[in-house]
């Protein structure tokens, strides 16, 4: 999808990509695991590795950031992660972390640490 609008949009100057979050908690997650975005946490009682979860607003800051990229053209047709794009730009999620779902997977998960959303990488 994101190749084609590229492909189309390209002689008018405008960038298409695709943005996904890794595992974000949208409201219907938090209702899923019956706790809030303030109490979230809580939720890694009974699923730990519920730690790399997103906040809506981290991929909101993804948005952001793209959209000040004076070279934003350069992700023109591509699917991108809101974990891969803050390590670009920089930016974190409201409590202050940039979880990695990829490195977190094979570094804690696999390896048997305990659920962290720091540490690794």
């Amino acid at each position: 999808m994101a190749f084609g609008l590229a492909h189309e949009l390209a002689p008018h100057g405008a960038t298409a990509v695709l943005l996904t979050p890794v595992w974000l908690r949208s409201e219907a997650m938090l209702e899923a695991f019956g706790v809030t975005e303030a109490t979230w946490q809580e939720a890694m009682e009974r699923v730990p590795h519920f730690a790399i979860s997103e906040s809506p607003a981290f991929v909101g800051r993804t948005v952001a950031a793209l959209e000040q990229d004076p070279d934003v053209a350069r992700w023109n047709g591509q699917l991108l992660s809101s974990e891969r794009l803050a390590g670009v730009y920089e930016f974190t999620d409201l409590d202050g972390s940039r979880s990695d779902a990829w490195m977190y997977v094979p570094e804690v998960r696999d390896a048997g640490r305990p659920a962290n959303v720091i540490g690794y990488g």
